[in-house]
């Protein structure tokens, strides 16, 4: 997604941006069911406070997700956090030639793994819900699904039930035919049933039909016949895509057609997790900004939950409880 780790000897994203031209859209009538369950400690259902996840070690130290389950939100006794996304991982093939999933550079199941599976099913029970984040700054993953979809499809499948997971997150970095996401979120839908949750995770111009790391259109995915399916989108507002710096990067997909329920503001949590860095407290101020506009508005999400400011690696978890509260929850 963001921040880049070696996975699978897969190259790094590359630079090269698309960029099409196209006319606001006309969202389908909204007959998707809410896009996400009102969840215990929430005000309002949309407003989301996404982690994502993917230091798991840091410094060889286990990063542990119990700050996230005991930072409660007083209002309600129940966690600020709604949802945590693990990242990232990986379709592809191992050393011996053998088509496998990966999180980051080990199978999921490797003992490093025995602490986190746990305390992701302990998030659980708080009401948090889990996903998975499929992709990101690694490529091949998507090529390696359509290029073999009957081999790689029951890995994901197998893998998403194996590890009780809520949901899974789309992060496309790789180029993608509109028929190939439509046919994975149709599947995904068919397998799972509407409780599971489905997002995409487009950088904010692809909203608009701007650069686009993607390949596939967003406007023309979300009029699709698969747009209900989609629980929402988990926006990088950062990276040259976007800014979160002021209201206008959310403004502009907003007044391109899209319900403010279904467009999550993303943002980098600290300076060392990629380009795009604004300050927590200007953040902040915009976050607030934007709750005032939109009631429906969709909440935030952290890239990464490890260093998160302002508590950075030692107290992660007051994250959330900053823009909880920005959010009036």
């Amino acid at each position: 997604m963001k921040r880049l780790l070696i996975v699978l000897s897969l190259s790094a994203c590359t630079a090269a941006l698309s960029a099409c031209s196209g006319s606001a859209i006309t969202p389908m009538p909204q007959t998707r069911p809410a896009v996400a369950p009102a969840r215990i400690g929430s005000s309002a259902a949309s407003k989301r406070v996404i982690y994502y996840y993917q230091t798991q070690y840091s410094n060889g130290v286990y990063v542990s997700l119990a700050p996230i389950w005991r930072t409660k939100n007083p209002n309600t006794g129940a966690p600020y956090t709604t949802d945590v996304i693990i990242a990232a991982f990986h379709l592809g093939y191992d050393d011996n030639g053998r088509p496998s999933i990966h999180l980051n550079d080990n199978v999921p199941g490797d003992p490093m793994f025995d602490v986190m599976w746990p305390q992701v099913h302990r998030l659980q029970h708080f009401g948090i819900t889990t996903r998975m984040m499929l992709g990101g700054a690694a490529q091949g993953s998507y090529a390696n699904l359509f290029a073999n979809w009957t081999t790689f499809y029951p890995i994901l499948r197998q893998t998403l039930k194996h590890y009780r997971l809520n949901g899974i997150d789309l992060d496309v970095e790789e180029n993608v035919t509109l028929p190939q996401i439509e046919r994975l979120i149709n599947k995904l839908n068919t397998d799972f049933g509407p409780s599971f949750e489905i997002t995409l995770a487009p950088v904010a111009t692809a909203l608009t039909n701007g650069p686009n790391l993607s390949g596939f259109s967003y406007p023309a995915l979300y009029a699709s016949k698969v747009g209900p399916d989609i629980a929402w989108f988990d926006t990088q507002f950062y990276s040259g895509f976007g800014s979160l710096g002021s209201v206008s990067s959310y403004e502009n997909v907003i007044n391109f057609g899209y319900p403010p329920d279904i467009v999550v503001a993303g943002m980098l949590a600290n300076p060392q997790d990629g380009s795009g860095f604004v300050q927590m407290r200007t953040v902040e101020n915009t976050v607030s900004q934007l709750v005032a506009t939109y009631p429906t508005f969709g909440g935030v999400f952290a890239w990464e939950y490890f260093n998160a400011l302002p508590g950075g690696p030692s107290k992660p978890a007051q994250w959330s409880k900053v823009f909880g509260q920005a959010m009036g929850l």
